[in-house]
C-alpha cells in the first residue's frame, strides 16, 4: 500500500506554486492520477491509496503556470521517475522550482 502526494515551490518568488497540474501515470504512461496544487502549492492526495510495486513518473506542468505569469521557461514539463516498494506506505515528491532550474528529493 502507498500514496503519493506532491508539493511545488517557487524558488524565485519564495511562495508556493498554486495551479500547477500534477500527473501521476505508470512508468509505461498508464494513466493513475491527475491533481491540481492548491494555495500552499500542495497536492495532499495523488491518485489511490495504494499503488502497485513498480516504476510510476509524475509530471508537474510547470508550462502552464509560467504562461499564467508571462513568464518564459526552458522547462515546460518536469517529470520524475521513482520506484514504488510494497513495503513502503508513503512517497512525497517536492519540486523547487524556477524559470530555468528545478530541483527535486524524495521528501519524507
Amino acid at each position: 500500500m502507498s500514496y503519493v502526494t506532491a508539493h511545488v515551490l517557487d524558488s524565485v518568488v519564495g511562495t508556493p506554486a498554486r495551479g500547477i497540474t500534477v500527473v501521476l501515470e505508470t512508468a509505461d504512461g498508464s494513466p493513475v492520477a491527475t491533481a491540481v496544487t492548491d494555495a500552499d502549492g500542495r497536492v495532499p492526495d495523488l491518485g489511490p491509496e495504494t499503488l502497485e510495486s513498480g516504476d510510476y513518473r509524475i509530471t508537474f506542468r510547470t508550462g502552464e503556470y509560467f504562461a499564467g505569469r508571462n513568464q518564459p521557461t526552458f522547462y515546460p514539463f518536469v517529470t520524475v521517475h521513482f520506484t514504488v516498494q510494497a513495503e513502503e506506505k508513503h512517497y512525497h515528491v517536492p519540486l523547487l522550482l524556477s524559470p530555468f532550474a528545478f530541483s527535486t528529493y524524495r521528501g519524507s
